[in-house]
């Protein structure tokens, strides 16, 4: 019987908490037949539970309630706002003795009698209701058992949240174990110890999998009782609220689903009582009497956020000014050099409460703050977005678990730090010819493949001393926008255990919390999105950062002796890179003049006299994924190109016009015209990153693939055909083409981190 009575009052809790939100829901639509049914079912079940188990007064209490809603069903009783309220006292008392039974105490059983006499005080119906049938959106947990049992199926089984908690730290470590066993394997190179590891993590990577699916829930969990929430803090304000949710069906790790549950209740209940006016009040400003509150989750990679955002009057900052000044007069320098998104910070000022008065909501002190403190514990972030005289957006961003994130270990601003994986478009190498860095002002704005990104260096966020200039950018990519991560190193990427940093570390805010990687030192997870706001990239204004390089910085160009021996200029953008190229790399074949290069042909401009044999210097212009040499004699210097031009008499030709250079008029050479004179290159061939490395290879290998003249695909569209595919070994045979095999040990032909090897081998395949 013990065993019987766990399952009830676990069971019971559940659906109590989904089963006031739905009551709420019938409130604002009583014709919707299908969620009365299922709330009658569901009060059915408990009165059967209770019955069977020998609880008296529960059975009473359902039974009432039961009887209620088997009146509305049959049209005698009108579903108003007075037989919604007592049916949820109803339901409240049900909750407090399963509660005292769970605990073995003895709850007074004063009031429950005047609690069933409210259900009959709730006058008849005028006419009857709607009694069309529909199918419940709620299931009946006895029936869904009971016809699972009969058909065969499998069983749902009941875990306890320390097993749940236990099974998954105990994965945690078994996870850092197989790392840093890895990390010792690589200095043995022993294959048979490698492919035992390769078995070991897969076992362990699908245990990790497993245990982690168990601890995601919907976020609808959190959401349950919030339209109940709404329902009672407007109704004891006098105030009428309708509550959107959006999202419920976003999944998040149970213990962050915890996590956030006070620090939700408490935005909620403060945008009913701060943010929402009252009837009167909206309506002279032109509001619907009745106020809007929206609760919508959504995913971002790695992160959860949820918003709160409601239509009242906003946040008056000069109130909450002048209320910190009312007690602490000493700050008036302070806060008077506040900008707006300052002042807006002061609610998370402790004590701090923009009521004067206390209600049975607000006004006690005990407020945003530890909303804060709460959510920056479970390695969240909060922010806020005013608009005064319409409304508060209330945002919360928290890791999707606190279990284990696939991570790229870098070296920035002198220190280790780990960077989310999915979070990370590429990375490359700023000496590789790739990318080029100009420094704007005070910022640096990055050019990489024709895009401009604004670069964030961590050392500037962090107050630290300049550092040499970086060697690598990581190519982050955020919902709003793209940048670049300064790094000056990278190491690896790894699965790692990511825990809660301290709440003092998190208020930095530029992290999402700490991890533990093979060598079992703790890292830092940086929070790419806390980055780029704390660097200032609301991206708008960074797309403004970098068009307004190019029009206050001049033009540069690239002023080079030509192979004729005269000095000619081209804008230096459409320069990928100045290349010395060997004998005999330059030849006149099939109509035109051709560059050997890399493995591939490039065109060459043969205008000038060229003689192809004596082509020692080339410049490599790209435009619109097309490519062509160029040959000088030599690159003098860059030059800032002059805002005035004098047009060429040829408008057709390939000089775009005439620009005085140090008192020398000098030509301008139109890299346009030069495209559109030759023919068009072939496209570069296509290179599969094949298995479950792909994401890995595209991360650090693809820089080195293009430059070997390939173009890197992890998947391959309707007719296209890649010429090679790239895979770790074991899955190199499996790929739909030939394919070069990466091994993962040191010393082994082709080792994955072999870039040079991997170039010659890949030049040899186009060779």
């Amino acid at each position: 019987m013990d065993d019987l009575l766990q399952e009830f009052i676990a069971e019971t809790r559940e659906t109590l908490e989904a089963l006031s939100g739905e009551i709420v829901g019938w409130e604002a639509d009583p014709s919707d037949r299908a969620r009365l049914d299922s709330i009658f079912r569901f009060v059915h079940t408990i009165k059967g539970s209770c019955g069977f188990l020998d609880l008296p007064r529960l059975a009473r209490l359902s039974h009432a309630a039961e009887d209620a809603l088997a009146a509305v069903r049959s049209g005698d009783r009108v579903p108003d706002s007075a037989l919604v309220s007592a049916i949820l006292a109803i339901i409240d008392r049900i909750g407090d003795l399963v509660e005292a039974i769970d605990a073995g105490e003895s709850l007074d059983d004063g009031g429950e009698a005047l609690l069933i006499a409210a259900l009959d005080a709730v006058p008849a119906a005028a006419t009857p209701t709607p009694t069309a049938p529909s199918a419940p959106t709620l299931p009946d947990p006895a029936a869904l058992s009971a016809t699972a049992q009969r058909a065969g199926h499998k069983r749902s089984v009941r875990l306890s949240v320390d097993l749940l908690d236990r099974m998954m730290s105990g994965v945690s470590d078994m996870v850092l174990a197989r790392n840093q066993l890895a990390r010792h394997l690589r200095l043995i190179e022993d294959p048979r110890l490698e492919a035992m590891l390769e078995r070991l993590s897969l076992s362990v990577d699908e245990l990790r999998d497993t245990v982690t699916r168990t601890r995601m829930q919907r976020v609808e969990a959190l959401f349950s009782a919030l339209p109940r929430l709404a329902r009672d803090s407007a109704a004891s304000l006098g105030k009428s609220v309708t509550l959107v949710i959006e999202g419920g069906d976003v999944e998040l790790d149970r213990e962050m689903i915890e996590l956030l549950r006070d620090p939700l209740v408490h935005i909620v209940r403060n945008a009913v009582d701060h943010g929402l006016e009252d009837r009167a009040d909206r309506i002279l400003a032109g509001k619907p009497g009745t106020g809007e509150l929206r609760v919508v989750a959504r995913q971002a990679g790695n992160l959860i956020i949820i918003d709160i955002v409601d239509d009242g009057r906003g946040v008056d900052t000069d109130r909450l000014v002048a209320k910190i000044l009312r007690d602490q007069p000493s700050r008036a320098a302070e806060l008077r050099a506040l900008d707006e998104e300052a002042r807006l910070r002061l609610i998370f000022e402790p004590g701090l409460s923009s009521r004067d008065e206390v209600t049975a909501l607000s006004g006690r002190g005990v407020g945003m703050d530890v909303v804060k403190a709460n959510v920056e514990q479970a390695g969240g972030r909060i922010s806020l977005v005013n608009r005064p005289g319409q409304g508060l957006t209330v945002s919360l961003e928290v890791p999707l678990t606190l279990a284990i994130l696939n991570a790229v270990l870098v070296d920035a601003a002198g220190t280790r730090f780990a960077v989310p994986r999915q979070s990370v478009d590429e990375i490359v190498a700023v000496d590789g010819g790739a990318v080029r860095v100009d420094r704007v002002g005070t910022g640096s704005v990055v050019l990489l493949r024709g895009q401009r990104l604004p670069m964030v260096e961590l050392g500037d966020l962090l107050d630290r001393a300049p550092a040499e200039p970086p060697r690598y950018l990581a190519i982050v990519s955020l919902r709003e926008g793209r940048f670049a991560l300064a790094l000056d190193g990278v190491r690896d990427t790894q699965e790692l255990v990511v825990k809660p940093a301290a709440p003092a570390v998190m208020r930095a805010g530029i992290y999402a919390g700490q991890m533990l990687p093979d060598d079992g030192l703790p890292i830092l997870l940086l929070d790419c999105s806390g980055i780029a706001a704390k660097a200032g990239l609301t991206f708008e204004q960074a797309q403004a950062q970098a068009s307004a390089s190019v029009a206050v910085e001049p033009v540069r160009a690239l002023l080079f002796l030509d192979v004729d021996g005269e000095r000619r200029l081209i804008v230096s953008d459409a320069v990928d890179r100045i290349e010395k190229v060997a004998a005999g790399a330059v030849r006149a074949l099939a109509g035109g003049t051709w560059l050997t290069i890399d493995g591939r042909s490039v065109p060459v401009w043969a205008g000038q006299g060229v003689v192809a044999d004596t082509v020692r210097t080339v410049l490599r212009l790209q435009a619109d994924g097309l490519e062509l040499a160029y040959p000088v004699e030599e690159a003098v210097e860059i030059v800032p190109l002059p805002n005035e031009l004098a047009p060429a008499a040829d408008p057709h030709g390939t000089i775009a016009g005439l620009a005085v250079i140090a008192g020398e008029p000098i030509e301008l050479v139109d890299p346009l015209a030069l495209f559109a004179a030759l023919p068009v290159a072939a496209e570069r061939p296509l290179c599969l990153l094949h298995g479950s490395e792909g994401a890995w290879m595209e991360a650090f290998l693809k820089p080195t693939i293009e430059q070997a003249g390939y173009r890197v695909v992890r998947a391959i569209n309707p007719g296209e055909r890649p010429a090679i595919a790239l895979a770790i070994d074991e899955e190199a045979d499996s790929a739909p083409v030939p394919a070069l095999r990466l091994s993962r040990s040191r010393g082994q032909p082709l080792y994955r981190y072999d870039r040079g090897a991997l170039i010659a081998a890949l030049k040899e395949h186009r060779a």
